[in-house]
């Protein structure tokens, strides 16, 4: 006979935040961190567009150390298309998908010469227009470069945003309209990095670090981890008395 199965552990979904607790939840996060900003290095709209463009599927540090070399020799969409794909590609071969990336960032630099004087636009339909960039990233350079109220929700956020219960949906667009209609407008803005360092940092996917959550007292999410337990110090050698002594 087979043993009997053994049932999982069932999980309880995480309930929406309340509305009240939602301004106390990322004023503790703003205590911890109250200038927040793009870990992405940048000079100006148009150096931040193409980075956010690059970070797709990459992480924030390696996008850093490839665009170094690549805006030194491309700091403007003009430079950027005279560098040409293969010399763009030369730059990012470290990140993921450059291929395809180094295609869109000297077609999308053509675009804003054609089009905007090579200058990058301040609004969305035009930005989600240009090869490479959608939603996403729209919303990035319209939050950083332009200090527009956008929320960009990443896998970060939305996870944050489902696990925390502050903004729970089935989709990127469903916890982005969530988190619009649900954060302070004063605090919308620099929201977008709060939550996307804590999710970065703390919050992590796999094994989130509640312990030390500045936010966790309103954070609805019902299995918080515990402390790890502490380490205990290594036992000091035993000296051996000498003979005689």
């Amino acid at each position: 006979m087979k043993p009997p199965a053994t049932a999982k552990p069932r999980i309880r979904k995480t309930p929406q935040m309340p509305a009240a607790d939602v301004r106390p939840f990322l004023e503790a996060l703003a205590r911890e961190n109250p200038r927040p900003r793009s870990e992405l290095e940048y000079d100006d709209p148009y150096t931040l567009l193409v980075a956010v463009v690059l970070s797709a599927q990459a992480t924030d540090a390696s996008v850093n150390k490839a665009t170094r070399t690549l805006f030194a020799d491309a700091p403007d969409p003009a430079a950027m298309v005279r560098l040409g794909v293969d010399g763009v590609g030369r730059h990012i071969r470290t990140i993921g998908l450059w291929q395809g990336k180094a295609k869109n960032v000297v077609a999308l630099s053509q675009r804003l010469l054609d089009e905007y004087d090579g200058k990058v636009p301040e609004d969305r339909e035009a930005l989600e227009a240009l090869p490479g960039v959608g939603r996403k990233t729209a919303n990035v350079v319209l939050n950083v470069a332009f200090g527009q109220s956008t929320m960009a929700v990443d896998t970060h956020i939305f996870r944050l945003g489902n696990r925390t219960g502050i903004a729970p949906g089935k989709t990127v667009r469903q916890v982005e309209d969530k988190l619009v209609s649900r954060i302070p407008p004063d605090m919308l803005r620099d929201a977008h990095h709060w939550l996307i360092l804590h999710g970065r940092y703390v919050c992590k996917a796999r094994a989130p670090e509640c312990w030390r959550c500045v936010a966790a007292a309103w954070c609805r999410y019902p299995a918080k981890a515990p402390a790890p337990p502490a380490r205990k110090p290594p036992a000091k050698p035993r000296v051996r008395a000498e003979a005689g002594a």
